[in-house]
């Protein structure tokens, strides 16, 4: 884990922190033999289109995670994108069936969606049977070579062109909140399917900039920042991250207390990383082998080894405390979820 980034850590990325270095449960033989068998296959709905990092930590679980549970089901990949997570997202909470037979990945900040009253979040993040994420996140904001800004407060005086992968995700939420709230120029361009696309826009000139997972930028154009061919803006997550110590971290360029607690918050989704679920109301006997799977999963060298290959860093959180990392986040003041929910209109 990451403990050595923390400085001065915020209430929530204490949690977040501190719930990531807990150890992961470990199930039991007797338990793995009792359990009932899963069905010859289960669906693994992803909630975001192909080619980004959440498809690929989707199908590298996806290789392993049936050999941890009992029957040792096959493990089939779905898409469902669309509102950036939010239809994946509403689909488990309404409509898949309650017996272990469908997970899902869904988008890290789609949590917040219900909470601010976004367009297409119908569910209660905390109702959902949370099974895992395989790493907690930090975000970047980055501008392509070229751009008229190089600097976060560059962003102050001129625009910079960014790309949006849809409503739940952070590509929108935070040039949207940081624009309303410390003024900074962004123009937001939807229309994009995932990562991968927007990685292809850079390129052409379509766009300039994009707030994105660092892990995502690092696998998927690992040449980019260390030859300059992006500048990174600003950084933000449950802290610094250890690589980019000359980065503004964002909640510092807050103005006052507030302005912090809005930004802690808006990022409140990094801690959850890349987070896998499951329908509300499992019974335990369904909820657990669940569970108990994916640490499994997070423990064989056979998926660090894949992951490692696919320059994925693992860094996981138990299925017990992304819940209370998610009870935590619904904790927030009204009155922090209410200014945040009006800068995102």
């Amino acid at each position: 884990m990451r403990a050595h980034r923390h400085t001065h850590p915020p209430p929530l990325a204490t949690l977040s922190a501190a719930l990531g270095c807990l150890t992961l449960a470990t199930a039991g033989p007797a338990a793995a033999q009792t359990a009932e068998p899963f069905a010859k296959s289960i669906s693994l709905i992803i909630g975001l289109g192909p080619g980004g990092n959440y498809d690929l930590w989707a199908r590298t679980l996806s290789h392993h995670y049936g050999k941890h549970l009992p029957g040792n089901p096959t493990v089939v990949p779905q898409y469902m994108p669309g509102a950036g997570s939010y239809i994946a997202a509403g689909h488990m909470a309404k409509i898949a069936p309650r017996d272990g037979s469908v997970i899902s990945l869904i988008s890290r900040d789609a949590v917040l969606g219900p909470l601010t009253g976004a367009a297409g979040a119908l569910f209660d993040a905390r109702a959902l049977s949370w099974l895992g994420s395989p790493t907690t996140e930090t975000n970047v904001c980055i501008a392509y070579r070229g751009a008229p800004v190089e600097t976060a407060q560059d962003l102050f005086a001129r625009q910079l062109i960014v790309a949006d992968t849809g409503p739940g995700t952070g590509t929108r939420t935070y040039p949207k909140v940081l624009g309303a709230l410390l003024g900074m120029k962004f123009k937001i361009v939807g229309g994009f399917r995932s990562s991968a696309d927007v990685f292809l826009a850079l390129e052409r000139g379509e766009v300039e900039g994009f707030c994105e997972s660092l892990d995502s930028v690092r696998n998927r154009r690992p040449d980019w920042i260390p030859s300059g061919t992006v500048k990174v803006l600003f950084q933000g997550g449950a802290a610094p991250h250890h690589d980019l110590k000359d980065v503004p971290f964002i909640p510092d360029l807050a103005r006052n207390a507030e302005e912090r607690q809005i930004i802690e918050f808006l990022y409140a989704g990094q801690g959850i990383g890349r987070p896998f679920i499951a329908p509300p109301g499992l019974a335990p006997e369904r909820l657990r082998p669940l569970r108990d799977a994916f640490d499994a999963t997070m423990r064989n060298p056979d998926f660090g080894a894949e992951a490692t290959k696919s320059k994925l860093a693992v860094e996981p959180v138990g299925g017990v405390e992304l819940a209370a990392l998610v009870e935590r986040i619904y904790a927030t003041p009204k009155t922090i979820v209410d200014k945040v929910s009006a800068m995102m209109k």
